[in-house]
């Protein structure tokens, strides 16, 4: 007998479950209905206020969507600053780095999202040693241990994903954070596909810097990227890549140069993302009202009950089998991946494809174990029916 599903009591605050089979939350999340009357409010306000809207809340917005973020990290109010995206993030904490002396190679591992990637590389023309580890034995999952094993005395930065994109292996962080510390080596860490999914205590970790989003797990919609940096480290990092929003006292215009703030307030840029902060708010604020460890514990019960059905029906699997090696999604590895990627869209059931990964699969809080079974079913039938050879010359699109 199935026991009731307590987190199902959240479903109605996504509209889009009334009309699709949504398992793509590692992708972008569901809207919550929240998020329209939140942009709605920020529209009226301009109209209504216009300038005066800065002093009614605009500008604190950032910090108070940053402190929401920073319960989800598990990290201190005031140590977390929001950005556009991935690569603003990236930028802002490779800015404080120079590759000019001994130290100055930057290990990283080649299953990190490739954004990721072409950031560090690019700085190969400003003197970095670029050390890229391959893939884990298995070929879909990041070895901690092989990582760990690259850092040394020369080594400045070391970048590493949370959750692997393509295949959702989680990374054994641990090794890798002892070794950096014995090496005095800074350690970032890009937790976009782990956040809102998994969760997280990074003030214990010991990890330097982290990268996120809440494009994905904590439904917050695109625009609504983070950075957090430990309070140990902090004030010892200088960007050059900066604003005034980053000033100690922004609206004094002070034409006497930077003066950086000592909180995570020290990373921002400048004019903050007003709609984009009014749209995520609400997303972020229901994971938090969800709760992390039910969700962690939902998530691991429906991929298991996904990998399960996808070994019933034949369906190659590209994730860890064993559901704490996870994040919260599952990578099938199916022929002609793309196209059925389409023919499941086009039966309402949306889930996506990445190459060297497959249709990754990914349910959330709001989602049923019927969605979940029912995906599957589907998958094996566009298989079995060939209903994907409509799509095959499809022009691939983003999504």
């Amino acid at each position: 007998m199935n026991l009731p599903d307590p987190l199902l009591a959240f479903r109605d605050r996504f509209p889009i479950t009334r009309r699709s089979n949504y398992l793509i939350n590692n992708s972008l999340g569901a809207m919550p209905a929240a998020a329209r009357a939140s942009v709605q409010q920020f529209l009226d306000q301009w109209d209504s206020r216009g300038v005066r809207a800065w002093g009614d809340g605009w500008w604190v917005l950032q910090e108070q969507v940053a402190d929401r973020v920073a319960e989800v990290l598990g990290v201190a109010k005031g140590s977390v600053s929001m950005h556009q995206n991935i690569a603003v993030a990236q930028e802002m904490i490779l800015s404080c780095f120079r590759f000019d002396g001994r130290r100055n190679k930057v290990v990283y591992a080649d299953r990190n999202f490739p954004s990721d990637q072409y950031i560090y590389e690019a700085r190969a023309a400003h003197g970095a040693r670029l050390v890229r580890v391959p893939a884990a034995s298995d070929g879909i999952s990041t070895d901690g241990e092989q990582i760990a094993a690259a850092i040394d005395d020369e080594t400045l930065l070391v970048a590493i994903d949370h959750v692997m994109f393509r295949s959702s292996a989680i990374v054994d962080l641990e090794p890798i954070v002892q070794k950096a510390h014995k090496h005095g080596a800074f350690v970032v860490l890009d937790v976009f596909h782990s956040a809102g999914i998994v969760p997280l205590e990074l003030g214990k970790l010991g990890v330097h810097a982290v990268v996120g989003g809440a494009l994905k797990w904590l439904c917050g919609g695109p625009g609504n990227c983070f950075l957090y940096v430990h309070p140990d480290v902090r004030t010892k990092l200088t960007p050059s890549f900066t604003g005034w929003a980053a000033h100690k006292n922004p609206f004094a215009f002070s034409p006497a140069g930077q003066d950086y703030r000592d909180d995570g307030g020290r990373f921002q840029t400048g004019t903050p993302n007003v709609p984009a902060l009014s749209s995520g708010k609400e997303g972020i604020a229901t994971v938090l009202e969800v709760g992390l460890p039910a969700i962690r514990q939902k998530s691991q019960r429906q991929t298991q009950l996904l990998v399960e059905a996808a070994q019933r029906a034949g369906l190659a699997i590209k994730s860890p089998l064993a559901a704490q090696k996870r994040g919260g999604h599952v990578a099938l590895d199916v022929p002609h991946g793309y196209a059925v990627c389409q023919a499941l869209s086009a039966r309402e059931i949306v889930v996506d494809f990445r190459p060297d990964a497959g249709l990754r699969v990914a349910p959330h809080f709001y989602n049923t174990d019927a969605e979940v079974l029912a995906a599957v079913a589907a998958i094996r039938d566009v298989l079995d029916s060939r209903a994907y050879e409509t799509f095959l010359q499809q022009q691939k699109k983003p999504g």
